[in-house]
């Protein structure tokens, strides 16, 4: 695993804040999280970002990249929880627990700002604003593990690779990761797989479907969107859209 140490980006220059998806920080908060901020890393594809059951002493935002969290049994089998785009904390749980409760590893090259665990507290005490995104990342993350719990209770295969689609999709755009209905694909079947509780035969199956209704095509490196409407309607899928998100 190599981990690089790049020149870090001014928080008034990161170039997410260019982003409609993303909420401004005040003159003072940008202050703050330039003190706040340790540094940035640069990670390969592959790399360990947080390991479960580890007591990182760091949390991360994702600055560039893609990255997935995880769980894996003694056996081997894994489940996929969410994927990390641009924009997303990881690590916040640390705060609050002993360690890590999931495994974050990097699908991409991977740029992430730095930040000291033991000072999240001073977010709260400095700066209640900063505080309560901070809150709101963590309800905002339950609320799409909450999507995916209904897809894996309820939605047959179908159902659910046409709502990972549409979810990925949409967060990716908001981030500058995808458009034109084409949506990168740094990750594989398996993942794709370990995210929807289905063997990846069963994928295959199940895109082969939607290949051949002409709602989807997954080529190598992108899965392309050929009938959004219809992929909602099979979904039960709603779209969210004009809510900015905070940056820390």
């Amino acid at each position: 695993m190599q981990r690089r140490t790049p020149a870090p980006i001014p928080c008034e220059n990161c170039p997410l804040r260019e982003k409609p998806a993303f909420r401004q920080l005040s003159r003072e908060e940008l202050a703050f999280m330039h003190t706040f901020k340790r540094g940035e890393l640069v990670v390969d594809p592959g790399a360990t970002i947080l390991l479960e059951e580890s007591a990182s002493p760091h949390l991360y935002t994702i600055l560039e990249g893609w990255a997935f969290r995880h769980k894996q049994i003694e056996d081997g089998r894994r489940q996929v929880l969410n994927f990390a785009l641009p924009g997303d904390l990881i690590g916040l749980q640390l705060a609050i627990m002993n360690e890590m409760q999931h495994t974050v590893t990097a699908l991409t090259r991977t740029r992430l700002c730095v930040f000291q665990r033991d000072k999240v507290w001073s977010v709260f005490a400095k700066h209640a604003a900063l505080g309560f995104a901070m809150t709101w990342i963590a309800s905002r993350e339950e609320q799409l593990l909450d999507g995916h719990l209904l897809s894996i209770g309820q939605r047959n295969a179908l159902e659910r690779v046409a709502y990972l689609i549409l979810h990925l999709y949409d967060r990716a755009e908001a981030v500058g990761c995808a458009g034109n209905d084409a949506l990168p694909t740094p990750f594989g079947q398996a993942h794709f797989a370990d995210a929807l509780g289905i063997t990846t035969v069963h994928l295959s199956r199940t895109l082969r479907r939607l290949r051949e209704r002409e709602l989807v095509r997954w080529r190598d490196d992108s899965l392309v969107i050929l009938d959004r409407p219809e992929l909602e309607r099979i979904a039960a899928y709603e779209r969210v859209e004009g809510i900015q998100r905070p940056l820390i």
